[in-house]
């Protein structure tokens, strides 16, 4: 095994797998902010098909050593170009959610790039300054996950500068 990390477009083969990685309960704890059932695999599969349908919406399936280890994406949240990832718990701490996140930079071209993190979740904080973003505010909400109120961290990729 070469601990390739690739990225390519997200197919419908994939979903069945996307759903139950995001079972987890540690991840989704972590996540904070997921889906009010994570066990519901017809809203999971519907909310899916709508994010296949978007054509402006980038999505990647993360594959490790030809596994699919997780997702990819960007797409505009509160007015503002986003990106998110997940990734398998059982491939945390390879490095596997920094390399998809910087390819999937690399991608596309758009900045300012916002982010979103849970502020105890600090792999993800770590991640995301690992490829350039800065916390630049503050916010909360609702975490289904949580059955809570959870503060985050929103972060920022700068415009390139040459």
């Amino acid at each position: 095994m070469n601990n390739e990390v690739i990225l390519r477009d997200v197919n419908k083969d994939d979903l069945p797998i996307f759903f139950e990685q995001q079972l987890d309960k540690t991840a989704n704890h972590m996540a904070a902010f997921t889906a009010k059932d994570p066990t519901d695999k017809i809203a999971f599969m519907s909310h899916w098909h709508k994010i296949l349908d978007d054509d402006r919406i980038i999505k990647k399936t993360v594959l490790f050593n030809d596994q699919v280890v997780g997702h990819v994406s960007s797409f505009e949240q509160f007015g503002e170009p986003e990106v998110s990832y997940w990734i398998a718990r059982e491939y945390w701490g390879r490095g596997i959610a920094t390399r998809s996140l910087s390819q999937l930079l690399d991608y596309i071209n758009i900045r300012p790039l916002f982010a979103r993190a849970a502020k105890d979740n600090t792999a993800s904080i770590r991640v995301l300054e690992k490829c350039g973003f800065k916390i630049c505010g503050e916010d909360k909400g609702f975490s289904n996950a949580r059955a809570e109120e959870v503060e985050e961290y929103v972060l920022k990729l700068p415009i390139k500068t040459e």
